[in-house]
């Protein structure tokens, strides 16, 4: 059901060092590194954490979580978007390939009615 899950931090830095120690005990590791984003896992980055952003819903007491659920299809992608389309969710970024995540990444963000960035996500669509 979910894919990966991903947080703010106020010092990226600090919370890397903590991440790579806690989930390093644990057979965990650091897989990706964006500089704004590290993705932690063991064969794939399941869990995430990013700077948080000085201004906007994302900023402040209440950080936006990020939760990206698993579609199986890139058909299931665009549907969970036109669905959140229609309950009136922010379209953070349409239906798309990612390929800066890797290269069969498919995925739609939206924003949920509390400023969540909730995105599916399917892996297994090949590059247009």
């Amino acid at each position: 059901m979910i894919d990966h899950l991903g947080i703010n931090c106020s010092d990226l830095e600090r919370s890397a060092a903590f991440y790579d120690a806690v989930l390093g005990v644990l057979g965990h590791h650091r897989l990706m590194d964006h500089g704004v984003a590290i993705g932690y896992g063991t064969s794939q980055p399941e869990f995430w954490i990013g700077r948080q952003p000085e201004s906007g819903p994302a900023s402040g007491p209440n950080r936006e979580i990020h939760v990206a659920f698993t579609a199986a299809t890139a058909d299931d992608v665009r549907s969970f978007f036109s669905a959140a389309v229609a309950q009136g969710a922010e379209v953070l970024h349409e239906p798309r390939h990612f390929p800066e995540y890797h290269d069969r990444y498919y995925g739609a963000f939206v924003r949920d009615p509390d400023g969540n960035n909730v995105e599916a996500v399917c892996h297994t669509v090949p590059p247009e």
